[in-house]
Parts: structure tokens; sequence; C-alpha cells
């Protein structure tokens, strides 16, 4: 089971690599239900994995100019709050009740990956090159905290939540949107990181193994992504999340 779990791993990272995203959000069921961690442990072992990928990722659109900093500066502040926040919740809530959040995550995450082009594409073409306007400013903190509380109490990174918005409400076009996400999600994993640490026990080997096989993985698939079908390639992904998530409910420990 033990190697099964780094052979997932790799999977998550070739994921991460051929979409930009997604694949993270199988980190805790992977932590969990193969390599035995409990929830309380997968949480926060699974935001320092997702807060380690983002950042080489981040770092990568930063070199490349698609990450717009003042974007990240007024979504980060309700971002990190609403994260730490989370991860205090996650601290007193079941390990039942995370579970059932974080599988409630992953069904939108499928059903994001199903619809997100088509809405994406329409969004993309009426407000890529409309900055943030006062009518839209005050939906910024609310989604910043929105997305933060649930990466800090479930664990996962948000991408898909963060990416829309960042093109809805910041007119980011979409190269500039998944740059500035990944710097949202780094920013938001390092304050549940620090609210968890010290209150549950962190095998930071098994992490940083972790962590290192998914960034093998991140490599390969961005030399596979121009090979491979990315329309095929979402739907297959997101009917695999629908599934995983269902799987989550069903056992619900």
């Amino acid at each position: 089971m033990i190697a099964l779990g780094y052979v997932l791993a790799l999977f998550i990272g070739i994921s991460l690599g051929l979409l930009g995203g997604g694949g993270s959000i199988l980190t805790v069921p992977v932590l969990h239900y193969i390599l035995g961690y409990d929830v309380k442990s997968a949480v926060p072992m699974s935001l320092v994995v997702v807060g380690l990928t983002s950042a080489v990722g981040a770092l990568t659109h930063w070199k490349a100019g698609t990450l717009h900093v003042r974007t990240a500066l007024s979504f980060g502040p309700p971002a990190v709050l609403g994260a730490f926040l989370g991860a205090e919740l996650g601290l007193k809530a079941s390990p039942r009740l995370q579970l059932a959040v974080l599988a409630v995550v992953m069904v939108l995450a499928a059903l994001t990956m199903f619809f997100g082009s088509v809405v994406m594409t329409a969004t993309t073409a009426t407000t890529a090159t409309i900055p943030i306007t006062g009518g839209r400013l005050p939906l910024v903190p609310l989604v910043g905290g929105a997305v933060g509380l649930l990466t800090g109490f479930a664990g996962v990174g948000g991408g898909f939540l963060y990416v829309p918005a960042l093109v809805v409400l910041g007119g980011l076009p979409m190269r500039k949107a998944v740059g500035t996400s990944l710097a949202l999600i780094l920013l938001s994993c390092i304050a549940g990181v620090t609210r968890y640490h010290g209150s549950q026990p962190i095998d930071w080997r098994a992490v940083a193994l972790f962590t290192a096989i998914a960034l093998v993985g991140v490599l390969l698939g961005s030399r596979l992504v121009s090979h491979v079908s990315q329309t095929l390639l979402r739907k297959a992904f997101a009917a695999l999340l629908l599934l995983m998530g269902g799987l989550v409910l069903t056992l619900g420990r």
C-alpha cells in the first residue's frame, strides 16, 4: 500500500503538469486511505505538499510574467485569514465532517472540469481586460476568504475556484489567473500549516518524499502536455474526481 501511495503521488504530479491544477485535491485521500495517516495529520501534510508544488508553479509563472502581483495582494489577505480560520475549525471538527467537506469539494472540482472550459471562454472574452472595479471589489475578500477557509479546513488548494474568480473579479487573462492562483494557494497553505503545526503530528520525511515524487510528475506532465488532448483529459480526470468523491462520502471515515 505504501508503494501504491507514492505511485499515486507521481500521478498527482503528472495531472498537475498536464492540467495546471486539480490533481492536488487527491492528496488527502491518498495520505489517509492509502498511506494510513489519520485525517487530522493528512490535512496539514496535504497543505505542505500542495503549498510546495504551488510554490514551484508560482515561481515559474512569476519568471514568465504571468503572475499578477497586485491582484494577488488583493485576494491574499482574506485568503490567509480564511485559511487560518479554516485550520482552527479543522482542529475542532470531527474527521468525518472534514472528509464530507472534502468529498463535496471534489464533486465541485469535477463539475468545474466538465463545464469550466465553456464558462471560462465566455467570461474571458468579456472580462479579461477589465480591472477590479468598485462594484466587484466587495466580492474579492469574500471569495478569497471562502477559498482560504476550504484550504485550511480540508487541505485542498482551491485553484478550481480561484481561477474563475480571478478572471471574473480580477479581470485577468487565463494564463495570469493560473499563475496568480498558485501564489494564493501558497499563501493559504502557509497560513493553514502555521495553525496546524504543533497541534497535529506531521511526518516530514513522508511529506518530503511525497512532494519530491509529485514534482517529478509535474515535470513529466509538463513535457507530455502537447501530446495529450486537454478536453479528453479534463473529462477523464473529472470522472475520476466524481468517483473518488463518491467513495469518500460512502466511506466517511
